[in-house]
């Protein structure tokens, strides 16, 4: 179901890290999440000031080694929750910093998830007309402008003393987050220099915004994951953007997962694709050791 709750009030003043207060009111639907964890690794959720107001951002790295270089994890439409925090811990534990912004914010604690009898996270097309307009009014009320400004404020909270190294930052995106991976490549090119777009939507459309506009600013390397059956990503929105990143500064790999559907990627959907899923798991990690190798 979605729920949304108040929104919070006026931007905090610093950066607050939420977990000293897991018994409080303020720790909301992640106090359950910082009592399973607070023992086990670094685990926080952190509420970064922007100029909208304050995102809840969860936080993951290893214990020892660091510091370690900055990874972005973009959220499909669905929103933040479980799932998307355990991708975060993957690739925490072999030396990064991850984080997983909620960039629903602005609308207050969005969630949504339906779940089937084996329970799956039930894909959109295999909602009931009703469900799936819910399923779409946070996405509507989220451009990809609101990410950037967003992505400038963890970029901020970066410098703010974390165990973070200093140069590049990795970025892995599903769905609509694979859209915002190319958006903050183009927007902040001397930061985000490792990206992931994994079954991205609206990579090359005739918006304004549309990320491909920004590809000469593109720097460092980018991997696309792509299923064979995507209507948001059909073959020749593949090969045209594969033909404009040819002629741009930027490494460029990309797969073409055969029998695979969109959102094949994540782990706790009706329509995951193991095998997809970790060839992919392969490249990013592979892209990550040149570009941001961990310590």
């Amino acid at each position: 179901m979605v729920a949304i709750a108040p929104l919070a009030g006026a931007p905090a003043k610093q950066f607050r890290d939420i977990r000293p207060v897991i018994d409080s009111q303020e720790a909301g639907p992640y106090a359950a999440l910082a009592l399973r964890r607070i023992d086990l690794m670094h685990d926080r959720i952190i509420v970064v000031p922007t100029r909208a107001g304050e995102m809840e951002t969860f936080v993951t790295h290893p214990e020892e080694g660091g510091p370690f270089p900055a990874v972005v994890i973009y959220m499909d439409f669905w929103g933040v929750r479980e799932e998307l925090f355990d991708i975060a811990r993957r690739v925490g534990t072999v030396g990064y910093y991850c984080m997983v912004p909620d960039l629903y914010y602005r609308q207050g604690r969005v969630r949504n998830e339906w779940r089937n009898e084996n329970n799956e996270m039930i894909s959109m097309h295999r909602l009931d007309p009703e469900r799936q307009r819910e399923a779409l009014i946070p996405l509507e009320n989220l451009s990809n402008a609101m990410v950037i400004e967003d992505t400038g404020a963890l970029i901020d909270f970066l410098d703010r003393g974390e165990p973070v190294r200093a140069g590049g930052i990795g970025s892995i995106g599903y769905c609509m987050g694979g859209r915002h991976v190319l958006c903050v490549a183009g927007a902040y090119p001397e930061h985000f220099i490792a990206g992931a777009s994994l079954h991205g939507t609206m990579l090359v459309s005739d918006r304004d915004d549309s990320p491909h506009l920004l590809a000469h600013r593109f720097r460092g390397e980018l991997y696309f994951g792509f299923a064979e059956h995507d209507p948001h990503a059909p073959p020749a929105m593949v090969e045209e953007l594969g033909a404009l990143l040819a002629r741009c500064p930027v490494r460029y790999r990309y797969e073409l997962h055969a029998g695979a559907e969109h959102g094949y990627g994540l782990p706790n959907r009706d329509i995951y694709d193991k095998r997809a899923a970790n060839r992919d798991w392969e490249l990013i990690f592979a892209m990550f050791r040149r570009q941001i190798p961990p310590p």
